[in-house]
């Protein structure tokens, strides 16, 4: 009897603990999605997702280029996909030309010491779209640093 109890507590234990996001994939040739189950991180199922990286999603629904560059440092960097664009204008023209008009989704997001790793789903004009890790180096309040990666 109490190993049966014991059984059912820590079942009970692993299924509070553990947060499964249903998600979708895509097919980048026909654009189709697909479900799929992963699991969340527990750390970011309860921890809010740092205001700097919130700041830059919020810059992107909001379609404000200006917003967005204005959550980097003066100096800061992005780099996608190997491309580095640097400083608050280059990062505001990048922003106008490739992100501005197209729609976040935030999958998960793990804090790290010094910033934020957040997986995402980008759908540029907010159509089709593929997953991204996004590696924000933030300090005082600003990203310094975006690694922009595809998922």
């Amino acid at each position: 009897m109490k190993a049966a109890a014991i059984v059912g507590v820590a079942a009970a234990v692993l299924i509070i603990g553990g947060v499964v996001a249903v998600t979708s994939t895509d097919d980048r040739r026909t654009g189709a999605t697909e479900p799929v189950q992963s699991l969340s991180s527990p750390t970011a199922s309860r921890v809010p997702l740092n205001p700097a990286a919130q700041r830059y999603l919020d810059a992107v629904e909001a379609k404000d280029a200006d917003a967005l560059a204005a959550t980097f440092a003066p100096d800061g960097l992005v780099v996608d996909v190997g491309r580095e664009i640097r400083g608050r204008d280059a990062i505001r023209q990048w922003a106008a030309n490739e992100v501005i008009g197209g729609v976040y989704t935030l999958l998960d997001h793990t804090p790290r010491a010094g910033g934020v790793t957040m997986l995402v789903r980008f759908q540029p004009g907010g159509t089709g779209g593929f997953r991204a890790n996004y590696h924000f180096d933030i300090a005082d309040g600003s990203i310094t640093k975006a690694t922009l990666e595809y998922a």
